[in-house]
């Protein structure tokens, strides 16, 4: 497993949370950040997957 996927899940997670403690707030720009956050680290993980199937051909 590529670290590029364990980063871009921990992204994910870290994306979450903040998304979710910024609606418990109702502060919107934390909101933001946790969505792209969430989107970063989505994207992160594609290129780990990718680099692992390179890698496994």
């Amino acid at each position: 497993m590529d670290k590029d996927r364990v980063i871009g899940s921990a992204k994910v997670v870290k994306g979450k949370v903040k998304a979710a403690v910024g609606r418990a707030l109702g502060d919107a720009k934390l909101v933001s950040e946790g969505e792209a956050d969430k989107v970063e680290g989505k994207v992160q993980n594609a290129v780990g997957g990718a680099k692992d199937a390179i890698r496994d051909a």
